[in-house]
């Protein structure tokens, strides 16, 4: 398998990016990424550009792969629709868009949150331009599209968020995780099981095409 992951600095990007290289089953991961991650790997590539709303420049690189794991994302707080709206809908469907034209039998992996609203009428600004960006990808001719909708992620092995408030929550919570791994299984997951998942959904396929977390495992176990 050879994938393409975008986001890979991010917590979940870094899970999609560590479940890959570690498994024997993915040949390849090309890595397009902001900055140079210092990362070294024998099965690991990276791209370094800083324009995200268009690779027709790098096309021929993009062809002849298997996944798509789009892990880029920004926190909503005190931003503009209009600017949160080209990193979570404009920048994706540059992605996904030269992709399924260039890979026609890709799985496309979307990373999305509980509460993106696929009626895309939410007074919610998140949720509404969430909520475009999965119907938009989802209707681009790829083998098949899953979106993860993961709410609490609770990170394994080294693994941190690039937010530092996301970082002191989850050490303020890390006390309360087991319990609410227990109690709260449809919104609670692990880095390490996000990751599986996603190479599970490629491998596997899943019943449904909107995944959270109890799904997330179910995928993860299958792989």
């Amino acid at each position: 398998m050879k994938i393409i992951l975008f986001g890979a600095s991010g917590m979940i990007g870094q899970a999609a990016l560590r479940e890959s290289l570690l498994d024997s089953g993915v040949t390849q991961v090309l890595s397009v990424v902001r900055s140079p991650s210092g990362k070294q790997h024998d099965k690991l590539r990276e791209i370094v550009r800083r324009d995200f709303s268009d690779f027709s420049d790098i096309e021929p690189e993009l062809t002849g792969y298997d996944a798509c794991f789009y892990c880029v994302g920004i926190s909503s707080v005190g931003m503009k629709e209009a600017d949160y709206r080209v990193v979570t809908y404009d920048m994706p469907l540059a992605a996904a868009s030269v992709l399924s034209r260039l890979n026609p039998n890709m799985t496309f992996v979307h990373v999305s949150a509980v509460g993106a609203d696929s009626t895309e009428r939410s007074r919610t600004m998140w949720a509404r331009v969430k909520g475009a960006a999965e119907n938009a990808i989802q209707r681009l001719p790829f083998r098949a599209v899953y979106v993860f909708r993961p709410f609490f992620v609770q990170p394994l092995n080294g693994i941190g968020s690039r937010t530092g408030w996301y970082n002191t929550l989850y050490a303020l919570t890390r006390p309360l995780t087991p319990i609410m791994m227990r109690l709260f299984p449809r919104y609670a997951t692990t880095t390490t099981e996000i990751g599986r998942a996603m190479i599970g959904v490629v491998r596997h396929g899943a019943p449904t095409p909107v995944l959270h977390s109890q799904e997330f495992r179910q995928a993860a176990n299958s792989v």
